[in-house]
């Protein structure tokens, strides 16, 4: 049979989602650890606070400087949980729903792992600055295990970007900063699954989508200033992932061995969010300040994944727009030592009813600690710790294997998202120049 021939069959063999996932920190797949500096306050004032450890959220940020300034940063992630069966079941072609089978409960499916980033920002006169941010907004790996009851919703997945943010900013009054960059995004995925064979009797084969690609998306910003409070409004554009790689399908027998086959040169195409940024710090004594943050992230972008030719299918995804609140503080306690704390809260852009194993996702709260310690004028260190409090969720997303098919094999998933949480530990260093 020719791949041409195959390609119909194969699309069917897709099981309902091939989606991004994980647990995270901001808003479902997003990370938004880049600097050490703001976990410490919850990421409660980046888009109104200066320098290139807040470039991500606001390139307004490195005007008017009037020395050059480099961050490096590196966060811990340890996340926690476990993924529940509450009777999920299988349903193939001629036989009666029964137990999807397998380990009913899986622990801890987000692996742990090490975000690093940094950024530059050089000023040219006392008005202009041009900077670079290189950070990682969507990274994560996910590892089910062979027998997991979620092995049709998820086996192994792993997403990594590489963020290329080249940035310029211009004071243009005494009170007014914007700025405007340019990002530049390689994302590399691998996502698999288990496909289940006819029989009950018989291994699951399994399927396995993997590829990588450069994009382009922008962020521009503004901050407004006066002696003792700012505001920050800034917008990252939404960014169409165009991703070129494999289809690999295999281990299936009997009369679905004719689908075993690997698709070389395959599209995979979808959007991740679009930003809008709201901060503000108020100065509210010579040593405290207060910081406030909100964004809205476009996550309705995210409807579906495209698959291109030979496969011309769409695998629905479905979220919606979310937003996250923080709120947090500064507190100079000596011209050296600064600590801080906030508190952030998020909503998760993940459905009842929708998600699945491979995105068990929630709303959370975020609870931070941190400090910046200047060992000298030149360099300082920045250090914090946060706790990440998701609440339980369903996973009960409705998915079939082979549809349309005679063989289409439809998999009911009941579950739920349980003790979810996760340690966060960030350490980073500047240097003015």
């Amino acid at each position: 049979m020719s791949f041409r021939t195959k390609a119909p069959l194969l699309a069917s063999a897709l099981i309902g989602s091939f989606a991004f996932a994980g647990v995270a920190h901001a808003q479902a797949f997003y990370l938004q650890e880049q600097s050490a500096r703001g976990a410490g306050r919850a990421f409660s004032g980046e888009g109104a606070d200066t320098g290139p450890q807040s470039l991500w959220w606001n390139p307004a940020a490195i005007a008017g400087m009037d020395h050059a300034e480099a961050a490096i940063n590196a966060s811990a992630i340890l996340p926690r949980g476990k993924v529940v069966d509450n009777g999920t079941v299988i349903a193939r072609p001629g036989q009666a729903a029964g137990a999807v089978g397998g380990n009913a409960v899986s622990k801890n499916p987000i692996n742990n792992g090490v975000l690093p980033s940094g950024a530059i920002a050089v000023p040219f006169g006392d008005r202009i600055a041009v900077g670079l941010a290189v950070t990682s907004p969507y990274s994560f790996t996910t590892d089910y295990e062979a027998n997991s009851w979620a092995r049709y919703s998820a086996d192994r997945t792993k997403l990594q970007t590489i963020d290329i943010q080249p940035s310029i900013a211009v004071a243009v009054t005494d009170w007014l900063r914007v700025g405007g960059g340019a990002n530049v995004e390689h994302v590399y995925a691998s996502l698999g699954n288990a496909l289940p064979n006819l029989s009950p009797l018989l291994p699951d084969g399994s399927q396995k989508l993997e590829g990588d690609g450069w994009d382009l998306g922008w962020t521009a910003g503004m901050q407004m200033h006066n002696s003792w409070a700012t505001v920050g409004v800034s917008y990252k554009s939404r960014i169409e992932h165009t991703l070129k790689g494999d289809l690999t399908i295999a281990g299936l027998v009997g009369p679905l061995a004719g689908q075993n086959a690997t698709l070389s040169d395959i599209e995979a195409s979808f959007y991740t969010p679009a930003q809008t940024i709201v901060a503000g710090r108020i100065k509210a004594t010579d040593a405290l300040t207060l910081n406030a943050q909100a964004v809205r992230y476009n996550w309705s972008k995210f409807d579906a994944i495209q698959l291109g030719a030979p496969l011309n299918t769409a695998l629905p995804e479905n979220y919606r727009d979310s937003w996250s609140l923080a709120g947090g503080l500064d507190y100079a306690v000596t011209p050296r030592v600064t600590l801080r704390t906030g508190v952030q809260h998020a909503t998760t852009p993940t459905q009842n009813g929708l998600r699945d194993a491979r995105v068990p996702d929630a709303n959370r709260w975020n609870y931070a600690v941190g400090g910046t310690f200047d060992i000298t004028s030149h360099i300082g260190i920045d250090l914090a710790a946060n706790y990440i409090d998701f609440d339980n969720a369903s996973i009960d997303r409705l998915s079939a294997a082979y549809v349309g098919t005679a063989a289409q094999t439809v998999v009911r998933t009941n579950g739920t998202l349980e003790d979810a949480h996760a340690f966060v530990f960030s350490a980073g260093a500047h240097m003015r120049f």
